[in-house]
């Protein structure tokens, strides 16, 4: 009985590692103003057209906790495109992903989401009318930045990102949003998540948002030690799939 558990578990371990590889990621790049940007592209099966999704990262990067998140995502059927914000630069400490990230300039990170957006609309495996955006942490953040910069993103899925307040703002975002938050998070506390949500809600602007009472800050990522919460990560993520599925399938 111990040999037969041994050999399922090597079993799923080898048919997930072939589900990951089937969705091989491919290094890309696209003009973004002066400069070039750059990102990880991961495709599902067939020929399309298909929805897409611009898949931002954390503070941290565009580490493996993303790029598995954007296999993932193509292996549902999207055409995921992982922008690489810091342009090849991973941080693997607490102290350099706060150097990186505020060595981003918020100009130069928008402008390579809104080119982003614009090389997947040329794509001909890519519906156009159906790209939505995900991000984490700072990822969050750009992703409702995008959303205001970028009219025709369809549908916007924010994980514990900072919340614009000004109503002009908001009034830019055309694109369904949803959110994830945790109720201990002290820098997105989920006061400012309430007045986001009354906020959109008071100009007709649709909006669904959660929060997670026990869950701090980055709570959906396992790689965060002692702050990692399973099943609210997992309720969320459902959560993120089922809202997509609602907003960018046909």
């Amino acid at each position: 009985m111990k040999v037969l558990r041994v050999s399922l578990y090597v079993l799923v371990v080898w048919l997930t590692g072939w589900a990951v590889n089937a969705h091989a990621q491919q290094a890309v790049t696209f003009p973004s103003g002066d400069s070039t940007g750059q990102g990880l592209l991961y495709l599902p099966h067939g020929a399309g057209p298909h929805p897409a999704l611009i898949v931002i990262h954390e503070w941290w990067g565009l580490n493996d906790w993303i790029k598995q998140e954007a296999a993932g995502y193509a292996s549902k059927g999207y055409v995921a495109l992982a922008v690489d914000l810091y342009r090849g630069k991973v941080a693997d400490t607490p102290d350099l992903a706060h150097e990186l990230s505020r060595g981003l300039p918020q100009d130069q990170g928008v402008h390579d989401l809104t080119s982003a957006l614009k090389w997947l609309s040329a794509r001909k495996d890519v519906d156009s009318h159906r790209i939505g955006a995900v991000g984490w942490c700072m990822g969050g953040g750009y992703a409702i930045q995008l959303a205001v910069a970028a009219p025709t993103l369809k549908a916007v899925a924010v994980n514990y990102g900072a919340l614009p307040t000004d109503r002009s703002a908001l009034e830019q975002i055309h694109a369904t949003m949803l959110g994830n938050f945790g109720g201990q998070d002290r820098g997105i506390t989920p006061d400012s998540v309430h007045a986001f949500a009354a906020a959109m809600q008071s100009i007709g602007k649709p909006v669904d948002v959660k929060i997670y009472p026990d869950a701090g800050h980055a709570f959906e990522n396992p790689n965060n030690t002692g702050g990692y919460r399973p099943a609210d990560a997992s309720d969320a993520l459902a959560r993120v799939d089922r809202f997509f599925a609602q907003t960018l399938r046909p």
